[in-house]
């Protein structure tokens, strides 16, 4: 997809209040595009929609819970009745979930699948099929370099991010006949306001571990708009999966030509944590 002039096009994005999503509908709206937008924190997605009706571009907004899907019937329902189909939708609310899988409670795996995993099920389910109808598009799912290599530490966080993957690659095969490019986008260590939001059971789950882990991204300072400027050049190259920071590139290429390696190096990391923290 050409996206060096987007005028004329809609985009939408999920979780765009704050972080990638944020970053990502700006820079869509620099290239002159229309956005739809939505995120469950209401006055932060209208602040932000005024900004972007400030720079001349048409906006819905609406607060949305992505892990409802009557929410999202109703966002798609709205979003269609001002254009026939969006010609790029971006998956990307996500939340984090720090903690070992003997640490997790059914009501946590609940919260993460609804929203990580459901919620991209839900954009796909609702806004793909007029996509298919008028047949071109792009559909961009955010996953994680933990949706790439799985950690201890990060047990449900990880499955419901190698199951965006997947579900990206499926598909991608399905829509390639429509036109259509999938992207499954795979950040890794990305400075964005999650690091606050995340939760975090078992004993890592202390507010002093939380404040190493924030200082420790902010100290990294990968900005959310380096990923946004990475999803824009995913789609004009229409990559099946685009990882973003040069750990994810590091998991990308281990996972595929060093696994045994990369395995032992995953469990030494988090051998010498739990060392560390005396767990």
């Amino acid at each position: 997809m050409d996206i060096s002039n987007l005028r004329g096009k809609t985009a939408l994005v999920t979780g765009a209040a704050s972080g990638i999503g944020r970053e990502t509908a700006l820079a869509f709206a620099q290239r002159g595009a229309d956005l739809a937008i939505c995120d469950l924190n209401e006055a932060p997605l209208q602040a932000f929609a005024s900004e972007l009706v400030a720079m001349g571009r048409k906006v819905y907004w609406q607060r949305v819970d992505v892990a409802d899907r009557g929410d999202m019937e109703r966002f798609a329902a709205a979003v269609h009745e001002r254009v026939p189909a969006v010609d790029i939708l971006v998956n990307n609310a996500g939340v984090g979930l720090g903690g070992g899988f003997l640490h997790t409670g059914l009501d946590d795996w609940d919260w993460v699948i609804g929203i990580n995993l459901k919620g991209v099920i839900h954009g796909c389910h609702f806004f793909v099929p007029p996509m298919v109808a008028r047949r071109s598009g792009h559909v961009v799912n955010v996953a994680s370099a933990a949706g790439l290599v799985a950690t201890e530490m990060l047990s449900a966080y990880s499955t419901t991010k190698f199951a965006v993957v997947g579900l990206s690659e499926a598909l991608r095969d399905e829509l390639t006949q429509y036109g259509i490019g999938v992207t499954a986008v795979c950040p890794g260590i990305i400075n964005t306001p999650i690091t606050r939001s995340s939760r975090i059971v078992g004993p890592l789950g202390t507010e002093q571990n939380r404040e190493e882990m924030v200082r420790a991204y902010q100290r990294r300072n990968y900005g959310p708009e380096r990923v946004a400027a990475n999803i824009l050049r995913a789609i004009e190259r229409n990559r099946a999966v685009a990882p973003v920071s040069p750990e994810a590139w590091a998991f990308y290429y281990g996972k595929r030509f060093i696994p045994g390696l990369l395995a032992r190096f995953t469990h030494a990391v988090g051998a010498r944590e739990r060392k560390r923290r005396g767990l």
